[in-house]
């Protein structure tokens, strides 16, 4: 079985999103998800491409992850 490459994606500050791999130095961002998705794709081939096998790809969305009360901390006019 392969490697598994797990992305925690969260909403940027200056907006769009950002993705960074847990346990390796591979980093992106965009402005859209189908942007995030290219840029994920191109630097988890950039950091892999002396590897004869590339890594699944997982990514989740911290936003998700958080409870509906968690998520209304620090967000504007809530």
């Amino acid at each position: 079985m392969g490697m598994e490459l797990i992305f925690e994606v969260r909403d940027a500050e200056e907006g769009g999103y950002c993705a960074h791999a847990l346990g390796h130095a591979v980093f992106t961002q965009a402005e859209t998800w189908e942007e995030l998705r290219a840029n994920v794709l191109e630097a988890v081939s950039l950091h892999f491409e002396d590897c004869p096998v590339r890594p699944r790809l997982v990514l989740i969305n911290a936003r998700t992850l958080l409870s509906p009360a968690d998520a209304d901390i620090g967000s504007p006019g809530r």
